[in-house]
Formats: C-alpha cells, sequence, structure tokens
C-alpha cells in the first residue's frame, strides 16, 4: 500500500479508481484494522490502495470531512464515488461491506 507524502501524488491516485485510508500513528482503531488491510488489498484489487497520515495533511482532512480515523474514501477519474468515514472502530466485516458496495456499484454503472 503506497503511503501517500504530497498533495500533488493524492491528486494523481484520485483520478484511478484509488481507496484511500486515512489513518494516524496514534490511532488505536487504526492499529486494530492495520494486520488485515495487506488481505483486503489482494482481495479488492481491482483498486488502487493508499495510505494518509492524517496528521501530515490536517488540511486536506478537514477538506474532505474527515473527523473520524480509520476513514476510507474511494475515488475514480477525480470523483469520490464512496465514504467509509465515521468516529467508530471499523471492523474487517464493515470495511468488506463497504468495498462490496462499490463493486456493486461499479457494476451498476
Amino acid at each position: 500500500m503506497e503511503e501517500i507524502n504530497t498533495i500533488e501524488r493524492f491528486t494523481q491516485l484520485k483520478q484511478k479508481r484509488t481507496i484511500f485510508v486515512f489513518t494516524a500513528n496514534w490511532c488505536p482503531d487504526c492499529s486494530a484494522i492495520k494486520p488485515f488491510l495487506p488481505m483486503l488489498e489482494i482481495k479488492y484489487d481491482r483498486f488502487q490502495w493508499a495510505i494518509i497520515n492524517r496528521d501530515k495533511f490536517l488540511t486536506l482532512g478537514r477538506d474532505l470531512d474527515i473527523f473520524g480515523i480509520p476513514s476510507f474514501i474511494a475515488y475514480e477519474n477525480g470523483i469520490e464515488i464512496g465514504r467509509f468515514v465515521s468516529k467508530l472502530r471499523k471492523t474487517k466485516n464493515e470495511i468488506e461491506s463497504f468495498l462490496d458496495t462499490m463493486i456493486r456499484r461499479e457494476r451498476h454503472e
């Protein structure tokens, strides 16, 4: 999973079918999902995956209304196509449900 280090790279990846995972080093809920993120990246390989340390990009997080982490935002062709953003801990099943919704939406377009 690529770690985003610049706004320019974020902007580039928004043009592709990308899942952005917003996280922070101090976040216990982010640590809880970390072990199964590689499995999700493999299972949902139709998406490119990128991780963003929210603390390094506070303005971006604010602009995208990300006030809880971990959070997931999907983009394609520069347009947000889905989000799973809340301040609550996310389970593997909840994240997979979000990703499955993105795939179903893709099939209906």
